[in-house]
């Protein structure tokens, strides 16, 4: 796939439809650039575990409370120590 595509005053370009399908891109998001031998390579960027923390927090159990951090020892059970 080849295509010419412009550059805006603020660096930005557009990625083309044949473009983003070719590299199966479905929504916005972030992109690795290197340059090689004269030529911009675009890949999608790999995510790190760390992008989906909390992203699943609906499934954890509905029953824990919220913990006010400043009365966190009064939530510690000291009597097995």
């Amino acid at each position: 796939m080849q295509a010419t595509i412009s550059i805006t005053n603020k660096w930005q370009v557009h990625i083309p439809k044949a473009a983003r399908k070719a590299l199966g891109i479905k929504k916005p998001g972030m992109m690795e650039i290197k340059a090689k031998n004269g030529a911009l390579i675009l890949t999608p960027a790999k995510k790190s575990i760390l992008n989906y923390a909390g992203k699943y927090h609906y499934l954890l159990n509905k029953k824990n409370k919220k913990i006010n951090i400043d009365k966190v020892r009064d939530y510690i059970d000291y009597s097995n120590l």
